[in-house]
């Protein structure tokens, strides 16, 4: 259910220019008729998805933490349109919409959920780490920061073998404050490593505010000492994301250097399931949801500029509700791991 990863004909010219690291006035993309169904269905899948891994931790039917992206879908699938097949996407533990836009079978990542045998992961990951090598995913990792690193030893990977492929590497406001995240911008920029850092900036981290939290809060101004250009763009537009992400990708597979992309998004949700977010009010994420959520954008786009009909809209719905479904009642009676499992798999 994800995107045929490819590079858009559609490119903004703007990619091309030379990029500074002023701020973007996040000029969205112009999408066809088919290009607005499709990120209307996939962030669709996401949400539902989503939603139903909410029901089944409330049920205990998924243990551990649980970080839900509900709200942010835009950022993960405007990046899959504008990627192309090869280029590797790794992130933190909120991961389970990243792992469907690459592609990767709801089936496996609900199970893996529930720690089932069919699991991603064979059951042994659950919700923060999985990792498909097919879809070039990698990841799915529990410490902070940690992922940063990686991605950017991934882009330098692709530098060694000659390849334009790039590296997606995608982190959160309250990441952006670990100290290895600079380590990773100063190699990037000395080797010119071909990786698009990706802010996912929900406002809260785990819970205290960007302003409680950073000195600097424009994220896209992070990499200015590493002369490393980057833009903030908005997150809950999903052609904004492919327009910026059309630029980041195209700097990089020139050999340019990294680039940062500081999404400006939201999260409806607490930073995980137990979390209960009493550091904002409902009215705001209400606000938020009636004003600025990235699936009934393009919904209203649908209706109104492509004329697409209810019944349309609703079968792409009942469509997603049935694949989600079909993944739960999977996850739910897949049986658990063998012990055996337990020493497979393992670096000695």
């Amino acid at each position: 259910m994800a995107f045929a990863a490819r590079k858009s004909a559609t490119a903004s010219k703007a990619a091309t220019a030379k990029a500074t690291g002023k701020k973007s006035s996040s000029t969205a993309a112009t999408f066809s008729r088919e290009e607005d169904v499709s990120a209307y269905r996939e962030m669709l899948m996401i949400r539902r998805f989503e939603e139903k891994a909410g029901q089944m931790y409330g049920m205990g039917l998924i243990g551990g933490f649980c970080h839900l992206y509900i709200g942010q879908e835009a950022v993960v699938i405007g990046m899959q349109m504008a990627s192309k097949g090869g280029d590797a996407v790794i992130t933190g533990y909120r991961d389970h919409g990243h792992m469907l836009a690459c592609g990767m079978d709801p089936k496996g990542v609900m199970a893996e959920l529930t720690g089932r045998r069919g699991g991603l992961s064979k059951g042994k990951g659950g919700s923060m780490h999985m990792f498909s090598v097919e879809k070039h995913f990698y990841g799915g990792h529990g410490i902070v920061g940690a992922q940063v690193s990686l991605g950017t030893g991934l882009a330098f990977a692709n530098h060694y073998r000659g390849n334009d492929n790039v590296s997606l590497t995608y982190f959160g406001d309250g990441a952006s404050n670990q100290g290895q995240v600079y380590e990773s911008f100063n190699m990037a920029e000395l080797w010119k490593l071909p990786v698009v850092y990706i802010i996912e900036n929900n406002r809260y981290a785990m819970g205290t505010s960007v302003s409680r939290a950073s000195a600097q809060t424009d994220f896209s101004k992070r990499g200015l000492s590493f002369n490393i250009p980057g833009e903030q763009v908005d997150g809950m537009d999903v052609r904004a994301v492919k327009a910026a992400g059309e630029r980041a990708v195209e700097w990089c597979r020139a050999r340019k250097g990294p680039y940062i992309l500081e999404m400006q998004t939201y999260r409806y949700r607490g930073h995980s399931m137990s979390d209960p977010a009493k550091y904002r009010s409902k009215d705001e994420v209400q606000k938020m949801r009636e004003e600025r959520d990235p699936i009934e954008q393009v919904r209203r786009r649908l209706i109104e500029d492509w004329k697409v009909g209810e019944d349309e809209l609703k079968a792409i719905d009942a469509k997603v509700r049935d694949i989600v479904n079909e993944a739960a009642e999977f996850a739910t009676n897949d049986p658990e791991p063998d012990p055996a499992e337990l020493w497979t798999d393992i670096l000695r």
